[in-house]
Formats: structure tokens, C-alpha cells, sequence
């Protein structure tokens, strides 16, 4: 080897020798520092939850730098969420809003829904017709317009200073524009936008709709179901003009949202972000709207229920037994088709559906609420041995949790997949406990946490639920078998609080002297949305009113309902209420 190699050689040696060397307090830079893209440069189409990229318009845009303005405000992992609706008229955008809404807000995930159709009736007191309308009576598309800009503004207020973690904006979104619009209003105030479209061309569905809903709606009240029928379809192809569907493989491919087609027959899931739009995909392809009825009942009178014992996996008493009898009785006579029955693990709910001769499925979840270290303790005996948890309990009994045992708030998550099912199903006879039926009861009813553990929910009576058309109308049906009353009414000498506070969304700490309303995020961009300037308008040709928008939000007044059944010898029907049935259209 001549000289030359050989210096080649050691040159090539000492280079691999240093290569090899790590040097804390050096550094080495592989590559120079990448600049950041230009603004608004259209990016990847992969996103995630909490990721710098934020939908706008046709594609996603880069983010400005944290020390810059942000047009999605603070980089929050679960910001507020916006549900938008999308469809034509009469496509049940409102019963999938306040279905959703009532799902929501009972699982813990505090709702509103805001329906600009309420707005519209505020600042339009007397309906004329479907010209109304139309794209080109100019000044009814700015009222329009207004009423919609007027919901947004008690969305942002909602979401912002109320406590609000979901809003639901029900209308018709029906152009590129309006869900242009809204998008920015998300960006500008750090809220997710999920968009919800109906699609339904069965002529069937769609006149069952309108027969059912629109035309005894505020709009219709002084005209008859023909001409109104009539008014109402016109006022749909008013809408289809300018219809423009969500597209998912072109303009609004990386927008979030959900396709539900002919009533939950197809779904088109485009981009979920989180886990709130996937919990609202999963409940979505769940519902369905065929005619059903779910019967609720407990278990026959058990020996603990006798003693004034909690839970326990004690057999029925005599009366119990009776009461078994009565309901394979009761079943019988109602004929049900394909009729599933559920019952607990528990001795008292399973010897309760034996009675029926029928089959039965037993779900672990439908057992008693958990009272751990009290289990099988009367309330006088929990009282003297943990008088510091009985008060407790009484101060706030959806939160409160046995030692070792489970509160309401356990409860409502270990029976949601109960409800799921029950969504899906047609009759199904339910037999199970009393905190258990509380719970179920709470979700069909719409009731709130702080009512929910003061439900009544007798021994011996069966509660017949059918859902109709925004709620669940409720049959209470008492079987003639005494019992003894288990209800415990709330403590009047409790001192009635703010209730618990569950701050959502904030980056200050809760320094406000009203514990009930939620801190401001200063950091959030806070652009006013314009008021709106009361005018008396002339629309319609034939119609003058005037706007009256404020920032509340409208809801329509319940009718009364009667109920009305055959009654046989062994049964006492008594129809309790229907529950949140608003009439509305848009």
C-alpha cells in the first residue's frame, strides 16, 4: 500500500472515530431549520382532536403561532361544540335535534337547542304563506337572516358565559353561504362544528311528517290540514332552489360530519375529530322511528323492600309474588308482538319475569344502584352508623357515592348501554330496580340531574312509554297489588344550593363571585355580532309586522294531552303526562 492510501486510510479512520463521539454541549444539526408555510396554505387532510390545523372552507388551514392571533382561539383539547343542522324542511333535523340534545345532557354533557324557526316566529308574529320563503322577497331573506345571526349570538353566549359545552342549531343550512358563515363564527370563538344533514326523498316519510308536526305548528293554527299540506310543500321546494347538499368529495370533504339518509336506512361519516362527534355518530346510527312501546317496571315487593332494607339480593314476599302473577296477566292481555323481556341478576327482578312463561334476558348492567358499606342497612341504621354520609347523600344525591358503592352519575353511565339498546328495539317490557328505572326514566323524559333521584317510581305499576313525535307520551298503569312505598321525597330542611358546578373549557381558575357562571376566556377573539335594529317591515304583500329579536332563546308552549285507553277489571290506567311535545317547523 503506498503512502497515500495509507494517509487516505487513517484520514477515513479518525473521520468514523469522531462521527462516533457524543457531545452534550454540542449539538449536531443534521439539517437547517425548516421555515413555517406561508399563511392560509392548504395542508394535509389528516387531522385529529387538539391537532393546529382548524376546518375553513374547502381545505384546513395552518394556524398563526401561538404568540400570534389564533383564529380557533386557546389550544383547548375539548372546546365547545356546535351541531349544526342541514337539510331540507320536513327531514326531522328538530326530532334529531332534541332527541339528541335530551341524549346529551344525560350523560352529563350540558346541551341547549337553539331553533331559528322560534326566532323567526318572534320577529314574524303572523304567518302568511310560503312566499315567505322565497329567494327572491328580499326583505323576508334578511329577516331571515337576522333571526339566524340572533341565534348565533345566544349560541356564543351559551357556550361562552353559561356553562355550555354542546349547542344544536337547528335550521334549515341549506346553502354554501349560511354553513360559510357559521364556520367562521366557529373559528372566531374557538368552537368545533359538526354538521348534521337529513336526507329524505320517500314521499311517504315526508308526508307523515308534515301531517304529524307541521301543520298543527304555531304557523298553521288558523288554517285546515289541506291547505296547509298544501302551503308546507311549496315552502319545501322554496328551499330546494337553492339547496346545495354537503359534498364529500369536493368542496366539503374535510369538514366534520354525518350523512343520516332515509331515516337511519345509509349514514355517510365524513372526518370525526372527537370523541363528542363520535359518541353522536354512535347514537345517531342507534334511533330509529318506528311505532314501539317500552314498558318499565320493578321487580315484585321484595322481603328488604318489607324491612326498609337497601339492595340486598333478597326474594320476593308474598305480595311480590302476587304481583308477578299480574303482570303475566297484563303482558297477555296486551298482545304484543315479538314482545323482549329484560330483567337484572338479581333474585327479585328474575323471579318477577319467571312468572311471565316467556323468555328473558338478564343484563348485569339493570342491577340496583351499588350502596356499599350500606348495603342491606335500613336508612334509620345508616343514619346513627354514618350520620356524616346520610347528610351528604341529602345535599346533592345525583353526585353523591356510597362508600365503595356508586352514585346516580355511576348509574347513568353503566345503564347508557341499556339505552342504546332500547333505541334500537321495538316492545320491550324492562323489569328492574328503582334508582335503575329513574335513570331510564330521566333520559325518555327529559329530566335533569337533580331530579332524576326523586322520580316516582312505585312498586306494582307498570309506566307504558311511547315515543311521538319531539318527546315520550307516559302511561302510568297500577296493577291493584298493594306494596309498600319505597319513595324517600327530598329533605325540605336541606338548604337548596347552586347545585355542583362543573366548569368546562376554562384556562383561569374560577375566581368569579357568582359560583354559578362560568369564567370568560379573554384570550378568545370577540367579535360582535351586529345587533339587530327593530323595523317595521311589510312582507308577503299581505302581512305587516314588526322584529322583536332578543338574545333568549324561544321555546313553544306543551299541549295538553289526553290520554285515553280501555280499562280491564285488574288494571288502573292513569296517564301522567306527554312529555315535551313543542310544536315546530321551520
Amino acid at each position: 500500500m503506498g503512502s497515500g492510501a495509507r494517509e487516505r486510510e487513517r484520514e477515513k479512520k479518525k473521520t468514523e472515530e469522531s462521527s462516533s463521539l457524543f457531545i452534550p454541549a454540542v449539538p449536531m444539526l443534521t439539517a437547517p431549520p425548516s421555515r413555517p408555510p406561508p399563511k392560509h396554505t392548504f395542508i394535509a387532510t389528516h387531522t385529529h382532536a387538539g391537532s393546529d390545523l382548524i376546518p375553513h372552507g374547502r381545505g384546513l388551514v395552518q394556524k398563526e403561532g401561538m404568540g400570534g392571533k389564533a383564529s380557533g382561539g386557546p389550544h383547548l383539547a375539548n372546546p365547545p361544540t356546535v351541531i349544526v343542522m342541514v337539510g331540507l324542511p320536513a327531514r326531522g333535523k328538530t326530532y334529531i335535534s332534541r332527541k339528541l340534545t335530551r341524549y346529551l345532557n344525560w350523560v352529563g354533557m350540558p346541551t341547549k337547542v337553539f331553533n331559528v324557526g322560534e326566532y323567526r316566529r318572534e320577529a314574524v308574529k303572523h304567518y302568511s304563506s310560503y312566499d315567505f320563503f322565497k329567494s327572491d322577497n328580499k326583505e323576508a331573506v334578511r329577516i331571515r337572516e337576522q333571526c339566524a345571526l340572533a341565534a348565533l349570538r345566544d349560541v356564543k353566549i351559551y357556550l361562552t358565559e353559561l356553562g355550555g359545552q354542546v349547542a344544536v342549531f337547528d335550521a334549515t343550512n341549506t346553502t354554501r353561504d349560511r354553513r360559510e358563515l357559521i364556520l367562521d363564527f366557529g373559528s372566531e370563538n374557538g368552537f368545533k362544528i359538526f354538521f348534521i344533514e337529513s336526507i329524505c326523498e320517500d314521499p311517504s316519510v315526508i308526508a307523515a311528517n308534515i301531517m304529524e308536526v307541521k301543520v298543527s305548528c304555531p304557523d298553521y293554527q288558523d288554517c285546515n290540514k289541506t291547505d296547509a299540506m298544501e302551503d308546507f310543500h311549496k315552502r319545501i321546494e322554496c328551499y330546494r332552489v337553492n339547496y346545495q347538499p354537503l359534498d364529500p368529495d369536493s368542496y366539503d370533504r374535510n369538514m366534520s360530519f354525518i350523512k343520516v339518509i332515509d331515516v337511519g336506512r345509509r349514514f355517510l361519516v365524513n372526518r370525526i375529530q372527537d370523541h363528542i362527534q363520535s359518541r353522536i355518530v354512535y347514537y345517531l346510527m342507534n334511533i330509529h322511528v318506528q311505532p314501539r312501546s317500552i314498558y318499565l317496571c320493578r321487580h315484585g315487593e321484595s322481603q328488604h323492600n318489607l324491612q326498609g332494607r337497601l339492595g340486598g339480593d333478597s326474594g320476593l314476599s308474598t305480595r311480590g309474588r302476587k304481583f308477578s302473577s299480574a303482570l303475566a296477566k297484563f303482558v297477555e292481555e296486551q298482545n304484543l308482538k315479538d314482545l323482549k323481556v329484560w330483567t337484572s341478576q338479581l333474585r327479585r327482578s328474575i323471579q318477577t319475569a319467571e312468572a311471565l312463561n316467556v323468555p328473558y334476558e338478564q343484563w348485569k348492567a339493570l342491577n340496583e344502584i351499588d350502596a356499599g358499606v350500606c348495603e342491606e342497612m335500613t336508612y334509620e341504621e345508616m343514619r346513627e352508623r354514618y350520620p356524616e354520609e346520610f347528610s351528604l347523600r341529602d345535599q346533592d344525591k345525583y353526585y353523591y357515592r356510597y362508600p365503595t358503592g356508586e352514585s346516580y352519575q355511576d348509574l347513568v353511565q353503566r345503564v347508557e348501554p341499556v339505552i342504546m339498546e332500547l333505541e334500537r328495539q321495538e316492545n320491550v317490557l324492562v323489569i328492574c330496580h328503582q334508582a335503575v328505572m329513574r335513570c331510564l326514566l330521566a333520559y325518555f323524559l327529559d329530566k335533569s340531574a337533580d331530579e332524576m333521584p326523586y322520580l316516582k317510581c312505585p312498586l306494582h305499576t307498570v309506566l307504558k312509554l311511547t315515543p311521538v313525535a319531539y318527546g315520550c307520551k307516559v302511561e302510568s298503569i297500577s296493577l291493584n297489588v298493594e306494596a309498600v312505598n319505597t319513595h324517600r321525597d327530598r329533605p325540605e330542611e336541606i338548604k337548596r344550593g347552586p347545585g355542583t358546578l362543573i366548569r368546562r373549557n376554562s384556562v383561569t381558575p374560577l375566581t368569579s363571585h357568582e359560583p354559578t357562571k362560568k369564567p370568560r376566556i379573554d384570550t378568545l377573539d370577540d367579535p360582535t355580532i351586529p345587533e339587530l335594529t327593530p323595523a317595521p317591515l311589510t312582507f308577503c304583500a299581505t302581512t305587516n309586522s314588526s322584529i322583536a329579536l332578543t338574545t333568549q332563546t324561544h321555546c313553544a308552549p306543551l299541549p295538553e294531552s289526553h290520554v285515553s285507553a280501555s280499562v280491564s277489571e285488574n288494571l288502573k290506567r292513569c296517564a301522567t303526562e306527554s312529555h315535551d311535545i313543542p310544536q315546530l317547523c321551520q
